[in-house]
């Protein structure tokens, strides 16, 4: 984990928002590999189907598929717990819903966190009731300590501290998403201090 007063991006720009890297591109780039080729061993003459969950799961995903080697279908969804704050309020809505039917099929959601479980665990449940013939979840990062419903992801990224982490499609108030590494938001950003 590198500390950083200003990282420079490519273009200059600063990100003086940062604490520290949690995770390079370089690692992230080599774990989704990783993730890609189990996943391949794992779905060998199954029916994929791979279901994005938006916003912050996109760019995970994508880079996710390319390392995928069976045929697979995706599909993306939307989901919020949050609002405009940084806790989840418990309360789930579906925003966008996927538009294939899932019954017979190997389903697979990608999550880029997951924390307290509570959203997971909503969703999983819908996706359940539409009569998959597996339901598996693979996250980018997992904070185990703040779990509040017993979620286990099949395939984990990264096991993380319970830090507010931006870039790589997650964001604080829509910022931080294109960020090509994992990064700790220091807390005065996110306190309004």
């Amino acid at each position: 984990m590198a500390k950083t007063g200003k990282l420079t991006l490519t273009g200059g720009k600063k990100v003086k928002e940062l604490a520290e890297i949690l995770l390079t591109p370089e690692q992230i780039a080599a774990r989704v590999q990783e993730l890609g080729a189990q996943i391949t061993k794992d779905y060998q003459g199954k029916n994929l189907v791979v279901i994005g969950i938006l916003k912050g799961a996109l760019p995970f995903m994508a880079d996710l598929i390319r390392q995928i080697k069976v045929p697979l279908r995706y599909d993306l969804m939307a989901v919020s717990s949050y609002g405009a704050s940084t806790k989840t309020s418990g309360a789930v809505q579906i925003l966008k819903d996927i538009e294939m039917g899932l019954e017979g099929e190997d389903v697979l959601v990608v999550e880029d966190i997951i924390d307290t479980g509570l959203t997971l665990n909503y969703l999983l449940r819908n996706l359940q009731a539409r009569h998959p013939a597996s339901l598996k979840v693979c996250t980018l990062l997992d904070k185990p300590s703040r779990r509040e419903v017993e979620i286990t992801p099949e395939y984990n990224g990264f096991v993380i501290p319970d830090r507010f982490v931006v870039g790589y499609g997650l964001d604080y108030a829509e910022r931080f998403r294109e960020l090509p590494m994992i990064g700790v938001l220091k807390p005065e950003v996110y306190q309004g201090k």
